[in-house]
């Protein structure tokens, strides 16, 4: 997976904080042991997984102490089943210890977003759809979390507030209206492409006369999304790009994805997840 100068910075910057939130002023359980003591030791899923996170890994026992040498016999968007080993550590007992919890943490949260956006992935299989994560990621973790749901085969939807406009119902009533605040964005950001929230037919069709390039049709049921395909396609000039949204589970993705709509996005993919279940096992 590609690592851009931006999320090289963001990795870095996210380890050093979560190594200060860990070890603090020092590992005191660590000192315990010789300072001169060499281990070995393995990285182990207790769970199917889609991996990703290997970056934080490397940049934990970079910053902690880059004696340390990673052995992946995994990479990041690859599937391992249950009780594979996915890494191995060699060198000096203390920093590995003390980077532990840490690396495992980043890991298991990392690619418990990547495998379950696989698993929505999967369930669109064979249609034009694409799934798209949204901005309901873990605090302090957008960025690894956006690189996650590329692991696990998904596109990106705007990072933040700042990249993308999307008019959402408060802002269309905050706004005056739908065609008033696709006017607005189109007077500030004349060159960026507009997406409109519409929670009906007839603002799909309001929105579609002021030509935003793509609607975002929230909580709309199977048969409303197949009109709305229809009417994008007959009224659209140029037909605008569809996203459904509003809280899809995965079961219900597949039927979704079958009416024609270009995107679904799922904000599950990064708020409602489960960390996978790793430890990591020492021997010297």
């Amino acid at each position: 997976m590609q690592i851009d100068k931006q999320l090289l910075a963001d990795i870095r910057a996210t380890v050093a904080r979560v190594i200060r939130e860990d070890i603090g002023d020092g590992d005191l359980t660590a000192e315990l042991i010789p300072a001169s003591a060499t281990i070995d030791a393995t990285i182990i899923t207790r769970d199917r997984m889609t991996m990703a996170g290997r970056p934080w890994v490397d940049e934990v026992y970079r910053q902690i102490d880059p004696r340390v040498v990673l052995d992946w016999q995994l990479d990041d968007g690859e599937t391992a089943e249950a009780d594979t080993t996915i890494c191995s550590l060699h060198g000096p007992a203390r920093p590995i210890l003390s980077g532990e919890r840490a690396a495992l943490n980043l890991l298991q949260t990392l690619s418990a977003t990547a495998t379950v956006t696989a698993a929505y992935v999967q369930a669109v299989a064979g249609t034009d759809c694409r799934i798209l994560d949204t901005r309901k990621t873990l605090p302090g973790l957008r960025l690894a979390q956006k690189y996650a749901v590329r692991c696990g085969g998904a596109c990106n939807h705007r990072v933040g507030l700042f990249d993308a406009i999307l008019i959402k119902e408060n802002h269309i009533t905050s706004a005056g209206g739908i065609a008033v605040a696709i006017a607005a964005a189109r007077k500030l950001h004349a060159n960026m492409p507009v997406e409109v929230e519409v929670e009906s037919i007839a603002e799909l069709r309001e929105a579609l006369s002021a030509n935003a390039e793509r609607l975002l049709l929230d909580n709309f049921s199977l048969d409303l999304l197949q009109e709305a395909v229809a009417i994008n396609r007959a009224e659209g000039d140029p037909p605008a790009e569809l996203e459904a949204s509003g809280g899809l589970t995965i079961e219900e993705i597949t039927a979704v994805a079958k009416t024609g709509v270009d995107y679904i996005s799922v904000g599950a993919l990064t708020k409602n997840i489960r960390a996978i279940d790793l430890s990591m096992r020492c021997q010297r």
